[in-house]
């Protein structure tokens, strides 16, 4: 009888689950179902209770509801026994956190507390704690704190410790009454086994913790505030399992919401793009995993151990382990485009669109891709959602130059998939500049897998082959290798991450060559592209920035 594993991966707008033959990687069935809630940008689910400007919030029942519908979906769909299951691994969005109950209640589902925002999930891009970030940095630095040379020099307001300094600040009690900060990824470990196995790669990408040293002292956290002396101790965890280990099984009432058999084995969590890596069949150094989605994070194993400025971090064992694993990244992608397509697309394009059976972005890509490289006399950068890599900056926002009366949309939406492209060749030079090694490029996610145009722009700008992965599930994927290991050998999975990732990865689909006039162009434009970057984005007073400022005292 064929054995199966379960991948779940919790996105930034949907969840999706994977029945995955773990013997060779084969799907057999896939569903996905969008938070029925969504990302909260304005209100709370009663409505009234209006949110400031840079929040993220989603409603913690929407992940238990969507893994349940489509777990259900894939049974169903395959006509599997879910007895035939050996292992379940997941993947989630980082840093997405919760403050909980001991037992993981979260606090918004309690009613004292259901009207307070600070009791909800902070999405990974709720950036409204810049201002504790600030602080960190500036304190961090000030003591010569060495952690912060793991993570690039600075620390995001996207992590961990912003967003509970954040809730400190603003929202004592709940602070007071949060057993538990939690990252969804452990979350939802917690509510499948009944355990609190707090995962390597979240915790070393996200809330300061290495390997070697652990998380940062009691006398940091008491210097950036009193109050947050003994954080780790009292609402968080030392004990930290690395990705791939066993977290426990499925219990009775995990059973009822997933219809997976009690007893079947549960991966400790994992970030969502460091388990595209595997899940794409990278299992050894060098090779760049660039995840094209909602945002953008770039991901890769190496022998090297060199700390990069502007890194989002670098993780003994982070990703695969014997390696050390870095990441990189980019806030805004798949939102560039779709901000463009639902605010600046002329009603005739979108007729068009339709007329042709096209999705509107789809008719921009076709429209984009003839246009000469150069012609439109546009450059933009690419900061709709902040910088997350090399500048690690929220509060730096999109700039396009060069526009006329004659500039049409298609020209502007080529501009901001050069802009994007400009944004990842900083990551991959500065990356080079500094020592560490990139023999390959390798893509996933939807747009990846949807759009030749984007792909080929990258190509040509990076002046690199672009060679994007055979599986459109790649994070689910590596969930689902993780679900195998953690199920193991004897019981016919795998006992390492590299053995499942060789059994069930799986290739190349496509692969973008530069095209050499294309990259000349761009050469020049990319020079002109980093004298802005660094013009507007390393200038603290910038027209940027004051302008945000202006921003934050009117409209709310």
């Amino acid at each position: 009888m064929s054995k199966y594993v379960v991948g779940i991966d919790f996105g930034t707008l949907s969840a999706r689950s994977i029945l995955v033959d773990v013997s060779d990687g084969t799907i057999k069935a896939a569903s996905s179902m969008d938070y029925p809630h969504g990302v909260m940008e304005r209100k709370l689910p009663n409505g009234t209770t209006k949110l400031e400007a840079d929040w993220a919030l989603q409603y913690p029942p929407d992940y238990i509801e969507c893994a349940s519908t489509t777990l259900l979906n894939v049974f169903k769909a395959s006509g599997i026994d879910p007895s035939q299951v050996i292992g379940v691994g997941t993947d989630f969005t980082e840093c997405t956190m919760l403050p909980t109950l001991k037992d993981g209640t979260p606090l918004c589902m309690l009613d004292k507390f259901k009207d307070n925002p600070h009791a909800y999930v902070k999405l990974w891009k709720h950036h409204a704690a810049q201002d504790e970030a600030n602080r960190l940095n500036e304190i961090a630095a000030q003591r010569g704190e060495e952690f912060l040379e793991f993570y690039g020099g600075k620390i995001s307001s996207e992590w961990m410790f912003p967003k509970i300094w954040q809730i400190l600040n603003e929202a004592p009690e709940i602070y007071e009454a949060a057993d538990r900060f939690m990252e969804l990824s452990d979350w939802i470990t917690l509510m499948l086994t009944g355990e609190e196995k707090r995962n390597s790669c979240t915790a070393g990408y996200k809330a300061i913790w290495q390997k070697k040293t652990g998380y940062p002292s009691k006398d940091f956290f008491k210097t950036l505030d009193p109050r947050l002396e003994h954080v780790i101790d009292t609402k968080m965890s030392r004990i930290i399992y690395p990705v791939g280990s066993k977290a426990g099984y499925i219990t009775e009432s995990s059973s009822q919401w997933t219809g997976l058999p009690v007893g079947t084995p549960v991966a400790v969590g994992c970030g969502d793009a460091h388990a595209a890596v595997p899940g794409a069949g990278i299992t050894g150094p060098d090779i760049m995993l660039m995840v094209i989605g909602t945002s953008g994070c770039d991901m890769m194993a190496s022998r090297q151990n060199i700390k990069v400025p502007g890194m989002c971090g670098i993780c003994e064992d982070g990703i695969l382990p014997g390696y050390f694993g870095y990441e990189a990244g980019q806030s805004c992608m798949g939102d560039h485009f779709a901000w463009f397509t639902k605010n600046c697309v002329p009603e005739e394009f979108s007729a068009q669109a339709k007329e042709k059976g096209m999705h509107v972005t789809a008719y921009l890509d076709r429209l984009a891709s003839e246009i000469k490289p150069g012609s439109s006399g546009l450059l933009a950068l690419d900061w709709w959602n902040g910088n997350r890599s090399v500048l690690v900056d929220v509060d730096l926002t999109g700039v396009m130059f060069g526009m006329t009366t004659t500039t049409t949309a298609p020209e502007m939406y080529k501009a901001l998939v050069e802009a994007v492209g400009y944004g990842k060749r900083m990551i991959i030079d500065t990356f080079k500049k500094h020592g560490v090694t990139i023999e390959k490029l390798y893509a996933t996610g939807g747009i990846a897998e949807k759009s030749p145009f984007v792909m080929q722009t990258f190509a040509d700008i990076i002046q690199m082959p672009v060679h994007v992965t055979a599986s459109k599930q790649t994070t689910a994927m590596g969930a689902a290798m993780f679900g195998a290991v953690a199920a193991g050998g004897a019981h016919g999975g795998y006992d390492t991450i590299e053995q499942a990732g060789n059994a069930m990865g799986g290739g190349v689909k496509n692969t973008y060559l530069p095209h050499a006039e294309n990259s000349k162009t761009y050469e020049l434009l990319y020079q002109e592209y980093s004298k802005l970057h660094d013009y507007f984005g390393k200038d603290n007073d910038s027209v940027i920035k004051r302008l945000k400022n202006i921003k934050k005292t009117t409209s709310y």
